[in-house]
């Protein structure tokens, strides 16, 4: 059986000021032609359909569109909700819709019932596993202590379960939306840390042929069988090195694994320049950047007259300019910015309760502030699922 394997679609989500529709509906029209020409038996979309819980009317449009193109094909998809989407909205008709070959998977009590389908060589079972935030779904699979590793495991449990009850030589896909060991993060995906911990280990999935994983934005194998697949466009800078791109995944008649990596169109490249103005705009060097989408750094050690300006005449799609004077750390004229750079919010809590009273908190001070962000992640996430 031949899968795409997709995710993080992020549909109607801006790329800093640029409006990303377009880009979107052409990776739409890509997915379609490449389900049509390379002969593809099932779509596999992991989460993150949307960029928002409540999306721009225009997204829905454009997923509505998605949506009628691919049951044309007559080629079976199956979808998963992300952190991003609101499950309950998106579930939304799933029976109906099903009905024509699209198979939303949104319920986290329906993870252990799978979407069957058949090719020359038997069965393969499709288990969708949408994003399971732990504080909302910890009753459901019967943790004590709500953790992503705790949830994902009593989920994976059911499919095993179900796995082994099913005829001999059945095979077996994972749709998860999570974030597992070993995979390299960017700077547009939302944090899903819980008691501390965001991540996984790969060995969740143990027992199935193929997880096809959504989340991180950036496609990369965590093992032969674990993968993801990244999202089909840039949404932060942190992605200018990224190969967008799509799986084409071959699944054997014993469960072997063969993947292709398919390119996406992706509207514009993406640079991250640095150094002086005058540096930016002079170097010859830089010329193959003068057609993308930038972000530049100037590390000026006083601000330059009309630098977004002076910067737009030889990049014209410079969207981001950050100021970084090229000083001592210990420099007090250090933006506050720079100081926080690249550290959680419990650590700069932590260092808030250290320059409060002259030491950090203690292992039990440190729990406290631990439960208090978990408790307002899960209360955002609360807030979303009831809008």
């Amino acid at each position: 059986m031949r899968l795409l394997h997709t995710s993080d679609w992020h549909l109607g989500r801006a790329f800093h000021r640029v409006n990303m529709l377009g880009a979107q509906a052409g990776f739409i029209g890509h997915l379609v032609t490449t389900v049509r020409e390379r002969g593809v038996d099932a779509v596999v979309v992991s989460g993150d359909v949307y960029d928002r819980a409540v999306p721009p009317l225009a997204a829905v449009e454009l997923f509505d569109d998605a949506l009628h193109r691919l049951a044309d094909l007559g080629v079976p998809t199956v979808m998963i909700s992300g952190n991003h989407d609101s499950a309950r909205r998106l579930g939304v008709g799933a029976g109906l819709i099903g009905r024509a070959g699209i198979h939303l998977r949104t319920e986290p009590s329906a993870c252990g019932t799978p979407v069957v389908l058949r090719d020359d060589f038997g069965d393969v079972a499709f288990y969708g596993l949408p994003y399971l935030e732990p504080a909302l779904v910890k009753d459901e699979f019967g943790v004590e202590k709500p953790g992503h590793e705790a949830v994902l495991a009593a989920a994976m449990d059911r499919v095993r379960a179900d796995l082994s009850s099913r005829a001999r030589g059945t095979r077996s896909v994972v749709l998860a939306h999570a974030f597992v060991t070993g995979g390299e993060v960017s700077d547009s995906e939302r944090d899903i840390t819980v008691g501390g911990v965001a991540a996984v280990p790969a060995g969740v999935f143990d027992g199935v042929d193929y997880a096809a994983l959504g989340h991180l934005h950036g496609c990369q194998t965590i093992t032969e069988r674990v993968r993801y697949s990244g999202s089909p466009l840039p949404y932060s800078f942190s992605e200018a090195d990224h190969r967008k791109s799509m799986w084409l995944v071959d699944l054997d008649a014993d469960g072997g694994v063969t993947a292709e990596r398919l390119d996406c169109p992706v509207p514009r490249a993406l640079a991250r320049i640095r150094g002086t103005l005058e540096e930016l705009i002079a170097d010859p060097g830089l010329a193959r950047h003068e057609e993308a989408w930038i972000e530049a750094t100037l590390t000026d050690a006083v601000r330059p007259a009309d630098p977004m300006a002076r910067l737009a005449e030889r990049f014209p799609h410079t969207l981001s300019l950050a100021f970084a004077p090229e000083r001592a750390p210990e420099d007090p004229d250090v933006s506050y910015a720079q100081r926080l750079a690249d550290r959680s919010d419990q650590e700069i809590a932590e260092d808030f309760v250290a320059h409060v009273r002259g030491a950090g908190p203690d292992e039990h001070e440190q729990g406290v502030l631990r439960d208090a962000f978990d408790a307002v992640r899960a209360d955002e996430a609360v807030r979303e699922v009831a809008r």
